[in-house]
């Protein structure tokens, strides 16, 4: 089975935190090349993570011809206009979330890679996450009823001074919004996953604590064509992180204090128990590793434009419908 010959476009904060490694050590994958937005720092970033050539800027990477798929990891407004020129240049994308600033920007990039004939992924990387599957297979059970309401908290503390590298997450024309767009979107893409196609939304979208462009807080209330009801909460406002999912159903529930450790307390028949589920070391790895087998064997990857695009518009019904 031949590798697949992967190109990093970006390398901020999540790239070397975990994406670029996730590719370097992939099943059938390697790390060909990179480029980032400071072309003098991409030589010694190629070198730490092995990858054997570096680019001076994103088109570059996308026109060599020793690349078969590109991972997206810029700021959101590059995402868009990057995929697509990847898709031109017969690349495969493997897009980091939010997928775009709106559902606009999703279809052009997928119609993009559908006209070339490439596969389109974007990052949820808590779809793979074993604690969601066995949470996804305990509700198909019935064992906890009806899902009646479901409740996730996301609370990440952000208060980021000028001049700091990571200042676009705070411009609403680079990154779309903020805390729902950029970590609220994972937790919309595992209620999507969980209870399927969302119906109708309200929200709050507010400015708390920090005067920015974009707000520090909001909750959205969903509820999904299944007829169950979700709230969503995040905020960057908050000094006590929060990473919780509950769900009530008609006869138990389901309680996980830290997504991201995997622990899951289930209450059904007068009992309970607990069980545990810990992600993989690396959170990207089988997002990357799916997606390399997506690309050899022509299926698509287990998480699509199609999803990217889901959760987009429920983002844009949040903002548009926002108290």
């Amino acid at each position: 089975m031949r590798a697949i010959r992967w190109g990093l476009i970006g390398a901020g904060d999540i790239a070397q935190k975990r994406v670029a490694a996730a590719l370097r050590d992939a099943r059938a994958g390697e790390l060909t090349a990179v480029a980032r937005a400071r072309p003098e720092l991409a030589e010694s970033f190629a070198k730490t993570f092995g990858a054997r050539r570096w680019h001076r800027n994103a088109a570059d990477l996308v026109a060599d011809r020793e690349i078969d798929a590109v991972y997206i990891a810029t700021p959101v407004h590059l995402h868009a206009a990057q995929t697509i020129a990847a898709a031109e240049a017969g690349k495969h994308v493997l897009c980091e979330k939010p997928m775009a600033l709106d559902v606009g920007e999703c279809d052009r990039m997928i119609a993009a890679c559908r006209a070339h004939d490439v596969r389109l992924g974007v990052a949820y990387y808590r779809h793979f996450y074993p604690a969601i599957a066995r949470i996804k297979a305990i509700v198909a059970s019935g064992e906890i009823g009806d899902p009646v309401v479901a409740q996730i908290e996301a609370f990440e503390w952000c208060n980021l001074q000028p001049g700091d590298p990571r200042s676009w997450f705070m411009k609403k024309a680079e990154a779309g919004g903020g805390p729902m767009f950029d970590f609220g979107c994972h937790r919309l893409e595992v209620l999507i996953d969980l209870f399927g196609p969302v119906r109708r939304v309200t929200s709050t979208v507010a400015n708390v604590v920090f005067d920015r462009e974009v707000e520090d807080t909001a909750i959205a209330s969903l509820q999904f064509e299944r007829g169950t009801c979700a709230t969503l909460a995040v905020t960057h406002a908050a000094i006590e992180s929060r990473d919780t999912l509950r769900i009530f159903g008609s006869s138990g529930s389901i309680h996980v204090e830290t997504l991201n450790k995997g622990d899951v307390r289930i209450v059904a028949g007068g009992q309970e128990r607990r069980e545990a589920h810990p992600p993989a070391a690396n959170l990207h790895q089988p997002l990357i590793d799916d997606f390399v087998q997506a690309v050899l064997t022509g299926r698509e990857p287990a998480v699509n434009g199609g999803i990217g695009r889901a959760v987009a518009a429920v983002e844009a019904e949040i903002y548009d419908r926002c108290a």
